[in-house]
């Protein structure tokens, strides 16, 4: 076969081409630290990239969940906190009442301090987070205790919900994220204290008052059972939060592997095919000899 100085040319700037296209691939990596910007580049690498991303953003957005899973425990927490010393401090004065020292004045002024503690646990009870009573159920945008019916002759309205707030914090995983209202806020409690408050101002005598101590007792405990049973799942959500994190961790990693470039790879590379594209222009320029038609002038 013949072979013509066009062909040589045309190899040479084939070749020379080539060469530009290696360089500018390895530039781009460097340039975004990414193996690849084109999908076309390596479908495997973007198919991959696709389901890491996928992965990352399902755990992201448990963790937000489980955010709003901790805002909602915390304040509820919190509250219960504040009603339990509420009552406890009722439960106090009970027994003061109860051991016959104190004169009719002095059991109106109590019943003065009781009645304020139950508008107290009834404004706990209408805790307002974010916009959202926490003590209703999924009835989140209704109070729980009726403040419009508070009055010296009637005990608060009640009208609570128990309908649980459950968040998905895992694949599958659902928390509750409040407490059963009924347990705590009902209207017993506010029955009994409102009876208490009325059995000081109308001179009952220490048996009927001492009878109210159990009745205390019991609500003291309910927000004690309530709590630990937070406590519980507070504690369920920690260690979710923690699997989160790993699960967080291992999936950046695998999409790091998956898609960035090994920059100390890559600047070798370069410089290899610089080196490479410089010899390859260097013979070029030797293998493109004056030809005949460079004589004919």
């Amino acid at each position: 076969m013949r072979v013509t100085q066009g062909m040589l040319t045309n190899n040479m700037l084939t070749n020379l081409s080539n060469s530009y296209g290696k360089m500018g691939d390895l530039q781009e990596q460097l340039s975004t630290g990414k193996k690849i910007s084109r999908p076309s580049q390596d479908p495997v690498v973007a198919m991959k990239g696709m389901n890491y991303r996928s992965q990352l953003g399902e755990v992201e957005q448990f963790q937000r969940n489980i955010g709003e899973v901790h805002n909602w425990m915390d304040n509820s927490d919190a509250a219960l906190d504040e009603g339990t010393q509420a009552l406890q401090r009722i439960r106090e004065l009970n027994v003061q009442a109860s051991n016959g020292t104190y004169s009719d004045g002095e059991r109106e002024n109590i019943a003065k301090e009781v009645r304020q503690l139950g508008e107290h646990i009834a404004n706990v009870a209408n805790t307002e987070v974010n916009g959202k009573y926490i003590f209703n159920g999924e009835n989140t945008t209704e109070k729980p205790i009726d403040e419009e019916l508070i009055d010296d002759e009637e005990p608060f309205g009640v009208n609570t919900s128990d309908s649980p707030v459950e968040i998905e914090v895992s694949s599958g995983v659902k928390i509750q994220a409040n407490v059963t209202p009924s347990t705590v806020f009902n209207e017993d409690l506010f029955a009994d204290i409102h009876k208490f408050a009325n059995d000081l101002e109308s001179g009952a005598n220490e048996d009927e008052l001492s009878a109210s101590l159990s009745q205390f007792d019991d609500h003291v405990d309910s927000f004690v059972g309530q709590r630990a049973d937070l406590g519980a799942r507070m504690n369920r959500v920690e260690l979710i939060e923690n699997r989160l994190g790993s699960q967080e961790v291992s999936a950046t990693k695998m999409m790091s592997d998956n898609e960035d470039a090994n920059i100390e790879k890559v600047i070798t590379d370069l410089k290899t095919q610089e080196s490479v594209h410089r010899a390859a222009m260097g013979v070029g320029s030797r293998i493109i000899q004056p030809s005949l038609m460079d004589f004919l002038r």
